[in-house]
């Protein structure tokens, strides 16, 4: 199926989950439009705060007029995907543009934190996808094990390069560090 019938599908996926309760995401796979329901919990979000607040600090020096947002989805029609990460660093203007997505070639970096319930869609499809998009780097952040993954360097269609690190950590970015000593694991008070 091309990239438009199944741009076209998502969008009526899209405006169904607009009726149903809870919030809704809807991606692009490699199996097509993908419909999901999102609950995402209070650490989930914090973590994505944090870094966002961190990377936003950060963004003025090593590359004016970038942000990084939660919220849009980008895209790479020419291989037919759709992903709506967690956090993605942009130029700021293209928050100014028409339409729901961000063309995946404006993009430099993506950050996902780990749901408890689906850690797949981030350690396997995500990690395909986000290098055959070409972005240079990907930040994994798993709050169900205070584990920390970067990859970068896309090579045909799969990062070269992983490092490990644990929460506690300051994790070089690329250019950028992120301090992990306040995120939280799932499920641990306190800790």
């Amino acid at each position: 199926m091309d990239y438009a019938k199944m741009r076209a599908i998502a969008e009526e996926l899209g405006a169904y989950a607009e009726q149903l309760e809870g919030a809704w995401s809807v991606e692009i796979g490699p199996s097509g439009p993908i419909l999901a329901m999102m609950c995402p919990s209070k650490r989930h979000e914090g973590t994505v705060s944090r870094i966002r607040n961190q990377l936003n600090a950060q963004l003025p020096t090593t590359h004016p007029g970038y942000v990084c947002e939660n919220g849009p989805e980008i895209e790479h029609p020419e291989i037919g995907r759709m992903r709506r990460p967690d956090a993605v660093v942009i130029p700021d203007w293209v928050l100014d543009e028409e339409g729901a997505a961000v063309d995946a070639t404006e993009v430099l970096a993506v950050i996902e934190i780990v749901s408890p319930s689906n850690p797949n869609n981030d350690y396997i499809e995500k990690l395909s996808d986000y290098p055959a998009m070409g972005i240079a780097r990907y930040l994994i952040v798993d709050p169900r094990t205070g584990t920390i993954e970067v990859h970068s360097d896309p090579c045909k269609g799969r990062y070269t390069r992983k490092e490990p690190y644990i929460f506690g950590d300051s994790v070089p970015f690329g250019p950028w560090t992120v301090d992990t000593s306040a995120f939280r694991r799932y499920g641990k008070a306190g800790n």
